[in-house]
């Protein structure tokens, strides 16, 4: 019943993302060139999605345990350190290079041709040397 849940929740999460503009990578960087074409649209997208956010984390900080009746796992720290910062950074060297961020990326990789399979398998790449990098201590 979680997993279904689970995907039930993702396919409405990737439903949004493609309604909202999110998966078109040109949209994207429209909406990141703020000195040359600015396209201002996908920040009522990204308004909706920090409210709605902002609400479910606050009800779920109040719980211990999810609808499903699982433990509720929210993170614990709230300090910006150096990781933060610099994983910070590459994302958004990334969402701009790209037009991507993973969960759009996700959502257009049945669609999106070979420039989303390029992204997802780059993405997956760094996922795998991140936690190797974690594993031998060197982050």
């Amino acid at each position: 019943m979680v997993m279904l849940i689970a995907l039930f929740a993702g396919v409405i999460f990737g439903l949004g993302l493609i309604v909202g503009g999110m998966t078109n990578p040109a949209k994207v960087l429209a909406f990141l060139d703020i000195s040359g074409d600015w396209d201002p649209s996908l920040t009522f997208v990204m308004l909706g999605a920090i409210t709605i956010g902002f609400f479910a984390f606050k009800t779920a900080a109040k719980q211990s345990r999810s609808l499903l009746g699982l433990p509720m796992q929210l993170p614990a720290s709230h300090l910006v350190d150096r990781k933060l910062v610099i994983g910070a950074l590459l994302f958004g060297v990334g969402w701009g290079l790209a037009g991507f961020c993973p969960g759009p990326a996700v959502a257009s990789i049945l669609v999106g041709g070979a420039a989303v399979w390029i992204f997802v398998a780059s993405m997956l790449a760094g996922m795998a040397l991140h936690t190797l990098a974690v594993r031998r201590g060197w982050l």
